[in-house]
């Protein structure tokens, strides 16, 4: 097995999920055995990140990754992933100048919309996810159109993550809010699945709703890390 480095931290319940859904991915494998891989966490600080991203510095936000991704490789990782969708909007660059070989959270969530005949997915996530293109390059590419929500639509999901889910504090009335966005954009966008783009979402939100699938781009990125790790 591969030893696996995360830069994770951005959010911290975000990275809970990705060691559990690491584990519990070993646990079935080995049929309840506890076979588990070396996971090495590099737990950043998130506002740093999010200072970065208000300034809208990508050189600063490319280095600030390859920072941490160098420092995982000097504690033994073979390769990395970033747990959380909104700083791959500098993925590309990173990929380019990274040691490591790096697991992309939004070419695993590509592959698996391809793979379940998606050809219109809703995005939910930051306002930075929502507002850039990197999500919309890639399905555009495989012939999936991305849509977004309204802009006062995107305010309240950034607003509702920043001031709560990143905190671990899940409200009734906040779910209901988001599902209202998407029927919404069901009968506004005629979406067909909805892509939750900011790995703290699926911590309040379900795998469906309103008659559509939820791609939970967690699991997804987990079972690609999983993969890479097992690879001959």
């Amino acid at each position: 097995m591969k030893k696996i480095g995360i830069i994770g931290g951005i959010g911290p319940e975000s990275t809970l999920d990705y060691y559990r859904g690491i584990i519990n991915a070993f646990r079935e494998r080995s049929g309840g055995g506890m076979n588990y891989p070396d996971i090495i966490i590099y737990s950043a600080d998130l506002t740093e990140l999010l200072q970065i991203m208000e300034e809208r510095s990508m050189d600063r936000l490319a280095d600030w990754l390859l920072v941490r991704i160098e420092a995982l490789q000097r504690a033994g990782a073979e390769f990395a992933a970033i747990a959380s969708n909104t700083p791959h909007v500098v993925f590309d660059e990173v990929t380019r100048r990274s040691s490591l070989p790096l697991i992309s959270i939004v070419e695993a969530a590509c592959t698996k919309a391809g793979n379940l005949g998606f050809k219109r997915p809703g995005l939910l996530g930051t306002r930075f996810t929502m507002q850039a293109d990197f999500f919309q390059r890639p399905f555009r590419e495989h012939g999936m159109a991305v849509v977004v929500p309204l802009a006062e639509e995107q305010d309240l999901i950034h607003e509702k993550l920043f001031s709560e889910i990143e905190l671990g504090i899940i409200k009734a009335e906040t779910r209901e809010a988001l599902l209202a966005i998407v029927k919404r954009m069901i009968e506004r966008d005629g979406i067909d699945s909805i892509i939750l783009g900011c790995t703290e979402l699926p911590l309040i939100l379900p795998n469906e709703g309103h008659g559509i699938p939820f791609l939970n781009t967690t699991s997804i990125h987990v079972e690609s890390i999983v993969t890479y790790c097992l690879r001959k």
